[in-house]
């Protein structure tokens, strides 16, 4: 936990980005009836049956420093779909970057295992090289600032019916599009010191 919480208040290093990462499931849903159109007298109505159209897997990564996030929907959360999405980030997101800090929670998918099943061991290697992975504590998620991110997102944009892998890509990123114009930076204010205190109860008495 303090490891996290004091990586959050170093001084902004452009060529020592901090990145937090998360991921959350989605269900594709479709009405069952077609829906009835907003009228000066009503608004949109729709039946509370639905069709359920498989699921899908939204990896979010932001920079809170910096007002940036990237979101993009996959088909399946797999190791090699994680792999595939910090790829993007090192090599197209920050190509300049001499080293990424990465807070992600503590899944069995996020490992440096995950590159070199994704790629040949000599581009998997180089990519390991240039990431620097920090876990948040089981039963911590809370920690990661992507979740305020993932957050933002479901009442944002997720707050409705989303039938298909296509659709579901298009308004994630009309969102992460319009998130990223106003640039909303995270402030965050907890410290290790405040979690002595407030969170006393996790640790060893002495």
């Amino acid at each position: 936990m303090e490891d996290i919480l004091d990586l959050y208040h170093r001084p902004y290093d452009p060529n020592v980005p901090l990145i937090c990462m998360d991921e959350k499931p989605v269900q594709l849903l479709g009405d069952s009836r077609e829906s009835l159109p907003a009228t000066p007298q009503y608004p949109l109505r729709y039946d509370y049956e639905y069709t359920r159209n498989g699921t899908a897997s939204i990896f979010l990564f932001t920079e809170p420093l910096k007002g940036w996030r990237r979101v993009n929907p996959r088909k399946h959360r797999k190791k090699v779909d994680w792999a595939h999405e910090v790829r993007d980030l090192l090599v197209t997101d920050y190509p300049n970057a001499r080293k990424i800090i990465l807070v992600c929670d503590n899944l069995n998918t996020h490992t440096i295992g995950a590159f070199y099943e994704a790629f040949p061991p000599e581009e998997a290697s180089n990519l390991v090289k240039r990431l620097e992975i920090h876990p948040t504590p089981v039963h911590g998620s809370w920690l990661n600032i992507a979740e305020i991110e993932l957050s933002a997102l479901s009442r944002q944009c997720l707050d409705k019916r989303i039938d298909n892998l296509d659709t579901l890509i298009q308004e994630t990123k009309k969102w992460e599009s319009a998130r990223n114009h106003n640039q909303k930076p995270v402030d965050w204010q907890f410290t290790s010191e405040n979690a002595r205190i407030k969170l006393k109860r996790l640790y060893p008495q002495f």
